[in-house]
């Protein structure tokens, strides 16, 4: 075969991070197979770089190609190509090209020769094994395989003028047949790219043959962009009619422009045929990690009268069908199910795996431990989560496997903190499929399907991620769905059966294709296929797609392959676009009028609470693990993993079933104990002095219910740890026996306290004791010493208040703040907070759920969806009147109410504290239904504040985002449901501003809810829910938590309401909100020593840092990784509005059991070192995406590791310690 030649290229990833467009221009002939194969199957892999030092000289040349000029052709010699500068490794020829290329091209050739050796005519020489050893994304070699073309056996047939392609491609031998489309080199001209026509042929001989017909025909388009460096020549050069020796020129040069669009085509399989719309089949299944069964049950395929689903024998079949056939593909999110997989399988199966990764024909997207939610998780959950998969892709398979797309697909809306999330952590886009259907329409009617989101205006453009709607939901196009769980008809093929229908598959498919394309900008489009749990049966799906993809371009009017979300995302980055930048998120999501999901903000408040609770220890579990350089025996993985589970968006969400939901609930709990066992040895070795036995704490995992019987003894210590890296001022209270007690803080001092009876109508006991304010030292501990007491001042009985409905108003005022109450309704009345007054009516009411029987949708309220039965809620009594009393102590006063014997709340407000906060603990449930109502609970807040339709609810706990009443930014809404469509997530803060008395009230939760402003002045959340019907969105049961009792959840809950100026309020409600996220941990042990006998054998108090961290900085993550190496994770607290303040801290000396060595930045998900990962850049209307993650990054190098962080900023480490 004359022609033949490999090409090693050398520096390609310049080209391909700066290539503008590069494709190839296709037609289909006998051997198309083969070529399309080349491009995509393995027989392209990377490799490095680094060691490419070649000094071969730059190749440069021009030319054109026209016959003896004729009418026909006339002019074809005027166009000008241009070829840029490029840098070969090595180049494999046959000899007799080498011997007809112009003089001046043979010190190139000869510096090429020198590097190998000299091949006899028609071989073939493979890639030497040492070059495919490492190989980062981007640097392409071609793979040879005897047997197989290692490139393209090229035949120059004659000059190539279009003219004569389209002659010769309907004319000749089989391209009759199958022809498709020849490209038009004045197109490439209008758009502004290189165009070197030329026929091909995969198995051809030299020969008449190939001089009269054509295998396969293509066209090579490419450009760069105009203001590119480097040596480059441009020269019009026409052959001079047939002679062979100008032909082989032409075809040499023809050859080394065609390895730069190779290189291109290995990556975009699908650029082949520009004009042709190029569709990216994606084979997929959706892998809940629970929902209608539990974790183990979807691994296992158990309990498949709920589900047929059976994730082990998925990824079982899929693997086995990948390895079959180099060209399909597959990719896989859940990492929870494919780790438990992967550890079952041996040796050679793992093998086998890599290869695939390695091949790039398995891809992990997302690939985070779960899929998680958007609405009900906090940033802190999500990052953890998404680090423990990625970590592990990494681990595993390595950086090349390291995942570029996320993948939320199911969640229902989308966080614009979620998206920050991803652009931190590296990802080039971010595809989803459920959006408002009115947003949807819209986009899909203005073609802004796709955009670029700038996930936050703090972090600016270092936040932009290229964001994707899909078109077909996450199934395959309909009518498409080749699983075992469908019923759409295969493609049979055998045109001797009754039933052959490749002319009608076809034809609906192009038709499919074409719809979607219609609604994308570029050329090209993904289509998904699969589904839930699909791909249990994979031969079925990938023998039907393979029949698919081969008669679809047969027919030659769309081009199908097999593809990956990266290659898709490549392949729309080479477009050039610019895109539509989008700043606000996606809540609430309708799936259609009437059906907002907004119920699930609240949906399962208790695994909503549990969940935090849980984050919470998880925290401080994972800090002592590292202060102590980890231990052999217990570890923080298992509550890591559980709660990476928790995220998912099936889970904390609150929408699946309620044998599910025990099931995360055991999960957590199991991985709570295993953590506290951690924390015990740990805070017992950081304790305990030389020689002195082990501290036996217990810790106490009932204190809401106020149940703890190392509390409750006579004689105890408590020891607090504060996981936050900043000094906090902390009331403690824990349920004690007795209300005689002698208290000591570390210093032996005698304290003042508390001690208030849980019934208030039951003075004997049991009580609640209240430490007076404490301050706790940051990522450390304090002890206290409590004592039991026969002195009589030792004993303390509060005063206790029953307050008569109908008697005047009444004040509580701890110096900070005062709180006034209704006489006659026993509510709040009005707040007077530092100089700022409001009235403020604290009240609870219930929306009627509705049951479906309504004129406008039969659409009930359910686990997912909230559709108030009007537009008015209920009280909870007859003029909402709450039964008061009032209790004052020396520490806290509380002001208890009760509004019906289901709900009740306290009011506290703590004196000696600097905090202008007042504290609201309520207790709601069981919900009556006996009346056969369901009611949605709510806590509402009202107040003489001027706030023209606006609040602020938090993104995930982190930037704050601009709501305003029946309003969306992106399109002009109809909002069908006046309040379930103004309900937002409420993370861990909602607030109200009135400007013109610079006043803000703010309210935390300790869990995410649903919260709104229905009302100019209010505040809403809704608190629990308790339905009697399903919401018909698949969990096929109403959301009726029967409680321990079985008579239903009672739910307890706290919010913290802040009243203040909007100058200091984002200070307060950051600093009090980081408070509440993560807590202290309270751990206690039985004990009767003395104080002096304590602290000669422990410590009363340790702090892991050398001071408190800057007010902006917060230790995020701090986490053992293996002996003496740790994960720290720095972040600036604050939004650019709220305190736009750069901060610099050195790691050095700053903990005090160890000393920082060494510490490399990783992206956000830990998984790869910062300086290895250069996002897409894409163009946006205002601007471009900056590259590399924004003016944040300053070096990180000894011996101070100074660290700078902007407002939002979160920076990523992994540091070696000596400790």
């Amino acid at each position: 075969m004359f022609g033949r030649m490999f090409i090693h290229l050398l520096d390609s990833q310049t080209w391909l991070h700066e290539c503008e467009h590069c494709c190839l221009l296709h037609t289909s002939g006998t051997n198309d197979a083969d070529l399309v194969n080349l491009c995509e199957e393995s027989y392209f892999n990377t490799w490095s770089s680094s060691a490419l030092t070649s000094t071969c000289a730059s190749f440069a040349a021009t030319m054109c190609m026209t016959a003896p000029a004729t009418p026909t052709h006339a002019g074809a010699c005027n166009i000008s190509i241009t070829f840029y500068s490029m840098s070969l490794r090595s180049l494999i020829l046959d000899s007799r090209i080498a011997d007809s290329l112009p003089q001046d091209h043979w010190p190139t050739v000869s510096c090429w020769l020198d590097r190998t050796q000299h091949p006899q005519e028609g071989s073939v020489q493979p890639v030497a094994p040492d070059l495919r050893q490492s190989h980062p994304a981007n640097v392409l070699v071609a793979d040879w395989v005897r047997g197989r073309p290692a490139a393209w056996d090229v035949t120059v047939t004659l000059p190539l003028t279009p003219a004569l392609l389209n002659e010769a491609g309907m004319t000749a031998g089989a391209a009759t047949k199958q022809h498709k489309y020849i490209a038009n080199d004045l197109k490439c001209q209008e758009l502004g790219w290189v165009c070197v026509p030329l026929a091909v042929e995969t198995y051809g001989n030299w020969g008449r043959d190939a001089r009269t017909g054509l295998a396969t025909q293509l066209v090579i388009c490419g450009s760069l962009p105009k203001s590119r460096s480097g040596y480059e020549t441009t020269v019009n050069h026409c052959t001079s009619g047939n002679d062979p020796r100008d032909l082989l020129r032409m075809a040499a040069a023809i050859i080394l422009s065609l390895a730069l669009a190779a290189s291109c085509c290995a990556l975009l399989p699908g650029a082949l045929g520009q004009e042709q719309l190029q569709v990216h089949i994606v084979p997929h299944t959706h892998d809940d990690v629970g929902w209608l069964k539990t974790v183990d049950e979807y691994y296992y395929g158990a309990n498949n009268s709920l589900q047929h689903a059976g994730v082990q024998y998925i990824l079982d079949t899929v693997m086995d069908e990948l390895s079959r056939d180099p060209s399909r593909t597959f990719i896989y999110v859940e990492i929870a199910f494919f780790y438990r997989w992967w550890m079952e399988q041996d040796t050679d199966t793992q093998s086998l795996v890599k290869t695939l990764v390695n091949n790039k024909q398995l891809e992990f997207v997302n690939a985070g431990w779960c899929m998680n939610d958007e609405a009900s998780t906090d940033y802190n959950s999500v990052i953890d989560q998404m680090s423990l998969g990625l970590r592990f892709v990494n681990d595993t398979f390595g950086p090349q496997a390291r995942p570029r797309v996320a993948w939320h697909i199911d969640p229902f809306g989308h966080s614009a903190e979620q998206a920050a999330i991803f652009a931190k952590m590296g990802f080039d886009g971010f595809f989803f499929a459920r959006i408002d259907y009115e947003d949807f329409s819209y986009r899909l009617a203005n073609k802004t399907m796709e955009m670029v989101w700038r996930g936050s205006p703090s972090l600016g453009a270092e936040s932009d991620v290229f964001t994707g709607v899909l078109y077909n939901h996450y199934s395959s196009p309909s009518g498409f769905c080749f699983d075992t769980k469908c019923t759409d008809p295969p493609i049979q093929d055998d045109p001797n059966l009754f039933d052959y229908n490749v002319p009608d598959r076809v034809n609906a498919f192009v038709a499919a294709a074409k719809d979607q394309a219609q609604h994308y900008t570029t050329n090209n489009i993904m289509m998904t296929f699969g589904d839930d749990f699909n791909y249990e049966n994979a031969r079925q799906n990938f023998k039907n797609i393979d029949k698919l993809i081969k008669y679809v371009n047969q027919d030659g009017r769309v081009h199908a392959f097999y593809s990956t979300p990266s290659r898709y995302i490549d392949a729309v980055h080479a477009a050039n676009k610019t895109w539509t930048l989008k700043t606000d998120d996606f809540f609430p999501y309708a799936d259609r009028p009437y059906a907002y999901w907004t119920g699930y903000f609240t949906s399962r408040p208790a695994l909503k609470g549990y969940t935090r609770v849980c984050n919470n220890i998880l925290q401080a579990c994972k800090q002592l693990e590292a202060i102590h350089n980890g231990f052999q025996s217990v570890s923080s993985k298992s509550l890591q993993m559980a709660l990476g589970v928790d995220q998912h968006h099936d889970a904390v969400s609150g929408t699946e079933k309620q044998h599910v939901a025990y099931d995360y609930t055991m999960r957590l709990h199991i991985g709570q104990v295993e953590c506290e066992e951690l924390m015990g040895y740990a805070l017992s070795d950081l304790a305990a002095k030389q020689g002195s036995p082990p501290l036996d704490l217990q810790f106490c995992e009932y204190l809401n219910i106020s149940v703890c019987p190392a509390s409750q003894s006579d004689s105890f210590n408590t020891l607090v740890y504060n996981p936050l890296s900043m000094t906090i001022q902390k009331t403690m209270e824990f349920p004690v026996a007795g209300n005689a007690f002698d208290v000591y803080d570390d210093q032996g001092q005698l304290m003042s306290y508390d001690v208030f009876p849980i019934d208030s109508s039951s003075p004997a006991g049991p009580y609640t004791m209240f430490l007076s304010p404490v301050s706790v030292p940051p990522l450390g501990f304090k002890t206290y010493f409590i004592r039991p007491s026969s002195s009589a001042h030792s004993s303390r009985y509060p005063k206790i208040y029953r307050h008569v409905n109908g008697d005047p108003d009444f004040t509580v005022d701890n110096g900070i703040l005062a709180l006034t109450f209704d006489g006659a309704t026993g509510r709040l009345k009005a707040i007077l907070s530092e100089g700022v007054l409001a009235s403020v009516d604290q009240q609870f009411m219930w929306w009627n759920a509705s049951d479906g029987n309504n004129v406008n949708s039969s659409q009930a309220s359910g686990a997912y969806i909230f559709r108030p039965n009007g537009t008015s809620p209920f009280e909870v009594n007859a003029g909402n009147i709450a039964q008061v009393t009032v209790i004052v102590g020396d520490v806290v006063i509380e002001v208890r109410q009760v509004f019906a014997p289901w709900l009740n709340q306290t009011i506290r407000l703590y004196f000696d504290y600097i905090w202008p906060c007042a504290i609201f603990d309520y207790t709601v449930g069981p919900i009556p239904v006996s009346d056969g109502l369901g009611k949605e609970v709510i806590s509402r807040f009202s107040t003489n504040l001027s706030t023209d339709g606006v609040w602020y609810t938090d993104a995930n706990g982190r930037e704050m985002q601009k709501r305003v009443r029946n309003y969306r930014p992106t399109w002009k809404v109809n909002v069908t449901e006046p309040v379930a469509g103004n309900y937002y997530p409420v993370n861990s803060r909602i607030y109200i501003q009135d400007e013109a008395q610079q006043a803000q009230f703010t309210v935390l939760t300790d869990r995410t809810q649903g919260g709104t402003s229905l009302n100019d002045g209010e505040v809403e959340l809704m608190v629990h829910r308790r339905l009697l019907h399903d919401d018909g969105r698949g969990v096929g049961e109403p959301l009726n938590e029967p409680g321990t009792t079985g008579e239903g959840l009672v739910v307890r809950g706290t919010h913290v309401a802040i009243l203040a100026d909007t100058n200091i309020s984002p200070f307060l409600h950051r600093f009090l909100g980081d408070m509440l996220m993560l807590q202290g941990v309270y751990a206690f042990t039985p004990s009767s020593q003395n104080y002096s006998d304590y602290i000669n054998s422990y410590r009363p108090t340790y702090s892991a840092l050398v001071a408190d961290l800057p007010v902006a900085v917060r230790i995020l993550t701090l986490e053992y990784v293996r002996d003496s190496t740790l994960l720290m994770r720095l972040q600036h607290l604050f939004q650019i509005d709220e305190y736009n303040t750069t901060v610099t801290i050195s790691l050095d000396n700053m903990f005090t059991g160890f000393s920082v060595v060494s510490a490399t930045e990783l992206v956000l998900g830990a998984n790869e070192n910062i300086d290895n990962v250069q996002r897409l850049k894409w163009n946006v209307n205002g601007g471009t995406e900056k590259k590399g993650c924004g003016p944040s990054r300053n070096p990180i190098n000894g011996p101070t590791f100074e660290v700078t962080l902007y407002p939002m900023d979160i920076r990523t480490f992994e540091i070696e310690v000596a400790f």
